[in-house]
């Protein structure tokens, strides 16, 4: 597997469950991206994605979007040291036009100090949609066309992918979903074609190791023959 991507949901859920603030589920959740992460480093796993905000999330009351970006904030750059030495390269991917100012500092930080890393690339997709990047790569395809650049009938399915705000990221191999919920909600449109997926019956700051090497396993034994 060269790509793992996660859809962590639940976290507002199992807050109420434990009669706790809804932000507190976000900082509990966020300390389960290190078990992930400790997952894909251990199964040699050279991409991992999360879907961390989502365009739609913006329709959110003000406390919990200010909690989110300022934990983000915050955290993120007493992360990179621990990022480096354990060669782990940070990409935010989204709509960039959208990300706070507050957070726009630290994004840039981690990912400029992290860019030479190689062990696993770290991707958050932040103020992302995937309906967003598919229109976005139409306008920069439509503008190449416009401009003589690019023929109408020279546009592939690679001149799709290369406009993508992905562009140069594998497709996910498998897609995990928490939160009890059966649904992409506009995750990777395009690149989840043929992408395999894990529902879990659970939300995600209940996620274990062993949930995760379970799907890991299981998708090593599914046989993959892309429509052949």
């Amino acid at each position: 597997m060269q790509h793992l991507a996660i859809i962590p949901d639940g976290n507002r859920r199992w807050a109420l469950q434990h009669k706790l603030e809804s932000f507190l589920g976000h900082k509990k959740g966020m300390e389960t991206v290190r078990t992930a992460i400790k997952v894909a480093i251990k199964n040699g796993i050279k991409y991992l994605s999360f879907y961390t905000f989502s365009i739609e999330n913006f329709r959110r009351g003000d406390f919990e979007k200010n909690y989110l970006f300022s934990l983000l904030a915050t955290n993120i750059p007493n992360e990179i040291p621990e990022l480096v030495s354990n060669g782990i390269r940070v990409r935010f991917i989204g709509d960039r036009s959208l990300f706070p100012e507050n957070v726009r500092d630290s994004i840039t930080k981690v990912e400029e100090q992290t860019k030479h890393l190689t062990t696993l690339n770290l991707n958050l997709l932040f103020c992302y949609g995937g309906t967003a990047e598919l229109t976005e790569a139409v306008r920069v395809i439509a503008q190449k066309v416009k401009d003589g650049v690019l023929h109408v009938n020279d546009i592939t399915q690679d001149t799709i992918r290369e406009a993508l705000w992905t562009a140069g990221i594998p497709d996910p191999d498998l897609i995990i979903r928490t939160g009890k919920i059966s649904r992409l909600s506009n995750f990777l449109l395009f690149q989840s074609a043929y992408s395999e997926y894990s529902f879990l019956d659970c939300y995600w700051p209940e996620i274990t190791e062993s949930h995760i090497e379970q799907c890991i396993e299981r998708f090593k034994q599914t046989k993959r023959n892309f429509g052949r």
